[in-house]
């Protein structure tokens, strides 16, 4: 049985096999009306179970699409509206139920501890939707989208510039599995995990983390950024602005970058804070790209899981 849980947990040549299968597909599909099922239909007697803690938009709407494309089956689960979560049922009990009536499940959820005890017990595979330390399936896309751009992403540079989130360790990962160089600017205070960093070292990782932006994204291939306050965000959220707004990605810092550079955006987008509009909507911007791809990279995963 295989997860999806973390890109770190995965083989460079499974990595890889996941992107290039997506990108073929993809191209399968030109033309085809977005809910008609692949030609094929690969999947059209498996169920994907989707359960939600926490909300969502673009996982939400791409996994439903990309379970119908494949001819399959979805049930979601919201916390609110189930026994999970609510102390009524035991992880142990739920997960056992999900593997009755399911094929595999993808969640999303607040604790990253909370998707490892439910992996434990379940009996099917499962998907990290995200978590509060990894975003595996948004970088997966990210991969793609550049790769469709620019070609590929080995030896590249990919200049993260604000806080060193979920999305940034499941960079991390992703610099190291696909060998490209990452430059990281964000104030200490909220720099990357640090047990991302000693793994990344310990895999010999080009990876660079500073405090000057500038340094970041000089002549990198691709500028990416997050919104500053995210769901779930505690502390001073006005302090955290103050010290991030200097990583703003805007037209001064596009112009560092090499003249193709693309931006990248996981959304939702915080407009004004983390990137000016005039980077969002401008011709550099790959980040409706980036959305669509969602589809059919998780459509791999779902795929690569139940091989």
């Amino acid at each position: 049985m295989k997860n999806f849980i973390n890109i770190a947990d995965i083989n460079k040549q499974d990595l890889r096999k996941i992107i290039e299968h997506a990108k073929s597909e993809k191209k399968k599909r030109f033309n085809i009306n977005k809910s008609a099922i692949d030609p094929e239909k690969p999947l059209i007697d498996k169920t994907l179970i989707m359960l939600f803690e926490k909300t969502s938009t673009r996982t939400r709407l791409s996994f439903e699409l990309a379970i119908k494309q494949l001819g399959g089956h979805l049930l979601v689960l919201d916390s609110k509206e189930s026994h999970y979560g609510s102390g009524d049922e035991s992880v142990y009990d739920t997960a056992k139920v999900l593997s009755q009536y399911g094929d595999i499940v993808m969640m999303r959820t607040h604790k990253h501890e909370h998707l490892l005890e439910f992996s434990k017990y379940l009996d099917i595979p499962i998907i990290n939707g995200l978590t509060n330390l990894s975003h595996p399936c948004q970088i997966m896309s990210d991969i793609m989208t550049f790769e469709e751009l620019k070609g590929s992403i080995t030896n590249k540079k990919i200049a993260w510039l604000g806080d060193g989130n979920n999305i940034v360790y499941s960079l991390i990962e992703a610099a190291v599995k696909f060998n490209f160089e990452l430059s990281i600017a964000c104030p200490k205070k909220f720099g990357p995990d640090k047990k991302i960093i000693k793994w990344a070292k310990q895999n010999n990782a080009k990876i660079l983390i500073t405090k000057d932006p500038l340094e970041a994204a000089n002549l990198a291939d691709c500028i990416m950024t997050d919104k500053w306050i995210s769901m779930g965000d505690k502390g001073n959220k006005n302090e955290k602005r103050k010290l991030l707004k200097p990583y703003q990605v805007n037209k001064k810092i596009m112009k560092l970058a090499k003249k193709d550079a693309i931006f990248m955006h996981c959304l939702p987008a915080s407009r004004g804070e983390e990137v000016t509009d005039e980077v969002m909507d401008g011709k550099q911007s790959a980040v409706w790209l980036e959305t669509l791809n969602r589809i059919h990279v998780q459509k791999s995963i779902i795929q690569w899981c139940l091989e």
